[in-house]
């Protein structure tokens, strides 16, 4: 299994981006709950977000963030970057299970 590095870039204002807000939040939410997203934030400054997740295949990350409202809207644009895990911190690999 690989780790990926979604970022996003906002495209629009942020008030665009945060009437999608609790919608991204949702969809965060849901693969959070699936083990697949391991951690999300905001970007500083505020100019888009991370996220970082498990999976065995781009394919599937890339369908996934087609679900993201944000994406759906258009309001922001995605770099996704895998990466085979090398090494880790103790505690870590319980997040790569």
């Amino acid at each position: 299994m690989n780790l990926f590095i979604v970022s996003l870039s906002y495209k629009s204002t942020l008030d665009e981006v945060d009437k999608y807000l609790a919608g991204h939040n949702e969809f965060l939410r849901k693969y959070f709950d699936n083990g697949i997203f391991i951690c999300s934030g905001p970007k500083v400054p505020r100019t888009g977000g991370m996220i970082l997740c498990k999976s065995d295949n781009f394919n599937v990350v890339e369908a996934m963030i087609k679900e993201d409202p944000f994406n759906i809207n258009g309001v922001a644009d995605y770099e996704i970057t895998e990466f085979r895990v090398a090494d880790y911190a103790t505690g870590f690999e319980s997040f790569l299970k």
